[in-house]
């Protein structure tokens, strides 16, 4: 849903660094995928199709955090 957003936190060997991947437009959404050492964080479309992907290893990453929108204020902005 639009305004669903990742922050992810890194080990980057002296201090974290923080990325954050978001849902763009409508009826896109972020999925999170861990599979063979790697954490995969992508923007995809209604049909499954990823826009933009991004990967880390799992043994840097210190945190995985998830901010789903908030529906009441998405409803108020259409309006």
């Amino acid at each position: 849903m639009k305004g669903d957003r990742v922050e992810i936190v890194i080990d980057a060997g002296g201090s974290p660094r923080t990325y954050e991947i978001s849902a763009t437009r409508a009826g896109r959404r972020v999925e999170i995928a861990t599979r063979r050492g790697l954490v995969e964080v992508s923007e995809v479309t209604r049909g499954g199709t990823p826009v933009r992907t991004a990967r880390f290893m799992s043994s840097r990453v210190l945190a995985l955090v998830e901010h789903p929108a908030d529906e009441r204020r998405e409803r108020a902005d259409d309006a």
